[in-house]
């Protein structure tokens, strides 16, 4: 579809938080005040579930996320949703799930643009968003958590002389859970670092090729600013240099090249 691929500068991405926000709750009947609120990714995957009724696993949807590693599982059903509907939408989760404003209205504003292209945007008036919210999965995991205490306490009961190994075996579990979950924050946390790295290495770029127009290049300006560009010592600060490049030369027009 048309709407999956759209450029920043599409209307889309200059519709407001409160228009969002209300898109949202009316849709949904819920009551956000911010679009942060949304970070955990539940918003999304029913957004997407009203939109094409059935495609998402509701019982899979944890509404009541609140760390970042159930938030990420919720992404993770959200982007099997694409998936299937052949959306090609890369999801910055690492930025969703840090409650990021900018980041969340963005994507948020993107999804509203995918769901009024669908069926002109008209609600499905036989879709009742609580009730699919009930479906949802925000007792999955202390249902889990009971069962094993059930099974443990049974373990007990029918091997009270094996208690010491019982508890190795349940601190062990927690560990892994932890260590598991560390591992997790760490990927989103190198994912986070090299698209910020990719992103001021293009606009470094962009710069870089706007100095070697042929306009440009000889401009004191640009001159000094290939001065800081091109420094070869990481340690160096060519600040200065640059600086009395532009104060010298910026009254009388043109930079010999050979300063470069």
């Amino acid at each position: 579809m048309a709407a999956t691929n759209i450029g920043m500068m599409d209307s889309a991405y200059f519709v407001g938080r409160n228009e969002i926000l209300s898109w949202i709750n009316d849709r949904l009947q819920l009551h956000l005040s911010r679009v942060e609120e949304a970070a955990s990714g539940a918003v999304q995957c029913q957004m997407m579930d009203m939109t094409h009724p059935g495609i998402v696993p509701m019982h899979k949807v944890n509404f009541d996320a609140k760390t970042e590693y159930d938030m990420i599982q919720n992404y993770k059903v959200l982007q099997e949703v694409f998936n299937k509907l052949k959306i090609d939408k890369h999801i910055e989760v690492g930025r969703l799930v840090k409650g990021r404003p900018l980041d969340n209205l963005e994507f948020l504003q993107w999804l509203k643009r995918y769901c009024d292209s669908v069926n002109g945007g008209i609600m499905n008036e036989n879709y009742n968003p609580v009730e699919r919210r009930s479906k949802g999965g925000r007792e999955r995991i202390p249902k889990g958590s009971h069962k094993r205490s059930k099974s443990l306490q049974a373990n007990n009961s029918h091997d009270s002389g094996d208690g010491g190994t019982t508890q190795r075996k349940t601190n062990a579990f927690a560990e892994i859970e932890a260590l598991t979950k560390e591992i997790t924050d760490l990927k989103l946390s190198v994912d986070v670092l090299e698209n910020e790295r990719d992103f001021y290495f293009a606009k470094l770029r962009d710069i870089e090729i706007l100095c070697q127009t042929p306009e440009l290049e000889q401009q004191p300006m640009a001159v000094a600013i290939k001065k800081i560009l091109y420094a070869a010592d990481a340690n160096e600060s060519s600040l200065e240099e640059a600086q009395e490049i532009v104060s010298e030369d910026g009254s009388d027009g043109d930079v010999d090249p050979s300063t470069n």
